[in-house]
């Protein structure tokens, strides 16, 4: 697609029909979205199982923060992914890198499904376990900004809306998934066979999905040009991004808001739920799965409400009403599932707007040349940063009696994305969108 600085005015590209290349390309690229977030998901949801089984202790609580801990290391290693994935996707195409991300997330979620515990290898468990963390980490921290970047530029201009809804979709049914087979794991099997072996159904389930997006993503268009490959150098690459570091700071912490807020809400909330207030883990993954088909259908109406309009307007205006929202976990401090199920989904609407354009947003801050390692490096900061460690962080301080901090520590973060936003809009200009 064209890559233009955009500076200011309205939307006026009408909607261009898509062929069925570029659809089939959607969907590949959409479905690796799902199983990234079914596979991230699952992990954060299952890790009051988890825990016990890898990381043995007397304290229920504690064996949770130390699977949390490795769910945050996954998280770590993500602009590390950004780097080096990144730079390979501009330097030699999209497509190639696509596939390279997928197959590492199906081959390490395999493994986890199958690797024994701690009571049969002892602490060899926990460090196969923390190896395939880092993998998907390294994997994720590519696929999630460079799949956006990648569908943007298979589509017509002014379709930009469209892009944003049909990933968040996808993105969404990963966590909608993974909270569906969680719940019906649990509903059919019953909690001790949940801890005992249970847990491992939803990682099966995963890998057998991540394969079968291996080979949907053979076919992937390309969309840099051989020209542009030829003059593209890793020199020239960093380059770009460095020219543009106020862009990679805003993409930072436009990614790290929605994430911390995401999953706080995804994650955060749930798992309290079952190992602070011991609510009913099959009544905690119903209403997770509820909020997952909040997210579905709630994106695709995003979508379609923003194409052919400003994203940058509505990324402002969406990220700006994430500020009051995210005090409603305030409500849940003590044990009750109506409690639970009030933040949970009161919060759900806002969440949505914000998980449908910020990737998109991301894409728009930088130029073709050096958008897979610009915006993979932002996000993987971001969500490094803030969304890795939003689980862990709202357990702690929920188990220290300090619950206020967290929705205070988000809003600050969806301020800053708002300010670093408008400066970096201000300097470098749009380059998709507007």
């Amino acid at each position: 697609m064209t890559d233009t600085v955009v500076k200011n005015g309205p939307a006026s590209a009408r909607k261009s029909r898509l062929s069925p290349e570029i659809r089939r390309g959607l969907l590949g690229l959409g479905l690796g979205n799902t199983l990234e977030w079914y596979d991230w998901m699952v992990f954060g949801l299952l890790s009051a199982f988890i825990g016990p089984k890898f990381f043995p202790s007397q304290d229920p609580t504690a064996a949770t923060l130390n699977a949390l801990a490795v769910f945050a290391v996954g998280f770590a290693f993500r602009p590390l992914g950004g780097v080096l994935l990144g730079t390979f996707a501009d330097r030699i195409g999209r497509r190639k890198v696509m596939l390279w991300s997928i197959m590492m997330m199906a081959v390490t979620t395999l493994i986890i499904a199958l690797c024994p515990t701690y009571q049969q290898i002892g602490g060899a468990a926990g460090t196969i376990l923390l190896v395939c963390r880092i993998v998907q980490g390294i994997s994720t921290g590519v696929e999630a900004p460079l799949s956006t970047a990648h569908a943007v530029e298979l589509v017509p201009v002014g379709r930009e809306g469209f892009v944003a809804g049909i990933i968040s979709f996808f993105v969404n049914s990963g966590i909608l998934l993974a909270s569906l087979v969680s719940y019906l794991c649990s509903l059919m099997l019953s909690g001790a066979v949940m801890a005992d072996w249970g847990w491992r159904i939803p990682f099966i389930v995963g890998a057998v999905f991540g394969f079968i997006v291996v080979y949907l993503r053979r076919t992937l268009p390309e969309t840099m040009k051989p020209e542009e490959l030829a003059e593209t150098s890793s020199k020239s690459v960093w380059s770009g991004v460095g020219k543009h570091w106020l862009s990679v700071l805003a993409i930072t912490f436009v990614v790290g808001a929605a994430q911390a807020y995401n999953y706080a809400w995804n994650t955060g909330l749930p798992t309290a739920a079952r190992s602070s207030f011991k609510e009913d883990a099959t009544a905690v993954f119903a209403l997770t799965t509820i909020l997952g088909v909040v997210l579905v259908v709630g994106s695709l109406v995003v979508g379609r409400l923003a194409d052919g309009k400003s994203i940058s307007k509505w990324f402002l205006i969406t990220r700006a009403l994430s500020i009051p929202s995210v005090f409603l976990m305030l409500m849940y401090v003590r044990p009750g599932i109506g409690g639970f199920a009030a933040v949970l989904l009161g919060g759900s609407v806002v969440l949505v707007l914000n998980m449908t354009l910020y990737n998109v947003v991301t894409s728009s801050l930088m130029p073709k040349s050096c958008r897979g390692a610009g915006t993979s490096l932002g996000y993987g900061i971001g969500v490094a940063l803030f969304g890795g460690t939003a689980s862990y962080l709202l357990v702690w301080l929920q188990s220290m009696n300090a619950s206020w901090i967290f929705p205070v520590y988000v809003a600050v973060l969806s301020l800053l994305s708002i300010v670093f936003y408008v400066l970096a809009r201000r300097k470098n200009g749009i380059f998709i969108g507007n």
